[in-house]
């Protein structure tokens, strides 16, 4: 079995930045020369998250709404500074699992997958490894 992996750097603008990643992670996976086996994706932080959906403006938009009703920025929280981009990620996924079949990452027509941004502007470090075979 062979093992592939690196970290990926974001700096993200701001509270509900979307990163469209999906790019750099085929091109990790192409580069590999791993045929058959999983790609897993993981987010280094707690108040950042990954989500795979369709990269359509209008959607984003929704999503981010569907997100601030879930852990709204105006009330008051224990966790002072940042409590509301914690409470946030626990909605959403830290990692993203996907399959590599001949070489190809197995997305759908639709699908994209984002680094969401839940939090201030900061440098953000996705780790994505690879394991499989020939």
């Amino acid at each position: 079995m062979k093992v592939s992996n690196t970290t990926i750097e974001i700096n993200t603008q701001g509270i509900f930045d979307f990163h469209d990643i999906t790019a750099a992670i085929k091109d990790f996976s192409e580069k590999s020369g791993i045929n058959n086996g999983f790609l897993n994706i993981q987010i280094m932080h707690t108040s950042a998250s990954l989500i795979m959906n369709e990269n359509e403006p209008g959607l984003i938009e929704d999503i981010k709404k569907t997100i601030e009703r879930n852990a709204p920025r105006d009330i008051a929280y224990q966790h002072q500074d940042n409590g509301h981009s914690h409470c946030k990620s626990i909605f959403l996924p830290h990692n993203i699992t996907l399959n590599i079949i001949d070489r190809h990452l197995q997305l759908g027509d639709w699908q994209s997958i984002f680094l969401v941004e839940l939090d201030s502007a900061r440098i953000r470090k996705v780790q994505v490894q690879i394991m499989g075979g020939d």
